[in-house]
């Protein structure tokens, strides 16, 4: 009985790695890795599901599990809004300097040009949506998160002045932190400067549409992000001034789930409507049609 217990382990032979066949697996460290290209599964930030990038290009970055919208850089948003072809750019060439001499700040704007491939936090241009032409200005999370400098406040103005000049209707995409810090005051003074410009479009008549997306916050949301004739947003987009941390400590009680969600600020009136990604460039394209006269601009 104990003889059988202590008998020597039985000896077996190795295969060479060349002879192992398509369905034979080696030991677990021996295992080959398996690389998966960079890029190729995203990760919903809501519901955690994994799907493949092309078929998230396909639904307009938009969960097939959730429905969560997720973000879009200034380029990829005028593809899925413009007529091919159609688009051209304003201002191109207007970039951000160091005015303030900040410790860093001019190094940091080298950064953000190279991850995100922009030049700035804001593309302005004119183009035409289902047709009908408009001046567009579409903001980018993704550039010093969308915070709102000189030049960007500079370019939206632009593209105003541009809209008002051309008697052409103005689509503004706002996603922003808010100001940017590293040119303090003269970040500030860009929310007067585009309010006033805004005015000076409505005086004239012309037609504001603005587009809440993902999060806009800070001195873009208390300035021309809630000056349009028609505000609309994209479902769960968030936006307001302060964060829900800084409200919650300063009024000392517990905000509801879903503020500052676009579904929120609709049921409390401070939105027309919420309009998923995939028919926005109709409902755009549908509100220019009502907003031009007959027989053209």
């Amino acid at each position: 009985m104990f003889k059988d217990l202590f008998q020597k382990k039985r000896k077996y032979a190795t295969i060479p790695s060349e002879r192992l066949g398509s369905d034979t697996l080696p030991a677990d460290g021996d295992r080959p890795k398996r690389e998966i290209p960079e890029g190729l599964m995203n990760k919903c930030s809501r519901c955690g599901s994994i799907q493949y990038s092309k078929e998230l290009e396909k639904n307009l970055k938009v969960c097939s599990s959730c429905g969560h919208h997720m973000r879009l850089n200034a380029m990829e948003r005028i593809r899925m809004t413009v007529d091919e072809g159609s688009f051209v750019e304003y201002d191109e060439d207007l970039v951000s300097v160091d005015p303030l001499n900040f410790p860093g700040y001019a190094n940091k704007l080298e950064q953000q040009e190279m991850k995100s491939g922009l030049r700035e936090a804001v593309v302005t241009g004119e183009g035409l949506v289902g047709g009908f032409p408009a001046v567009l200005a579409v903001m980018s999370f993704d550039f010093f998160s969308g915070s709102m400098g000189s030049v960007v406040g500079e370019k939206i103005t632009r593209a105003i002045e541009a809209a008002t000049e051309k008697r052409l209707p103005l689509v503004i995409f706002s996603t922003s932190g808010g100001a940017r810090m590293q040119e303090s005051i003269l970040s500030l003074m860009q929310m007067a400067k585009t309010s006033a410009a805004l005015a000076r479009l409505d005086e004239q008549g012309g037609l504001f549409i603005s587009v809440i997306t993902d999060p806009t916050t800070g001195g873009v949301s208390a300035s021309f992000a809630m000056l349009g004739d028609i505000i609309m947003a994209e479902p769960g987009a968030v936006f307001g001034f302060a964060g829900r941390i800084v409200i919650e400590q300063t009024i000392r009680q517990k905000l509801p789930d879903d503020f500052q969600t676009a579904e929120f600020n609709l049921q409390h009136g401070q939105l027309d409507m919420v309009v998923h990604r995939k028919e926005m460039r109709a409902t755009l394209s549908k509100l220019l049609e009502m907003h031009t006269p007959k027989g053209g601009v």
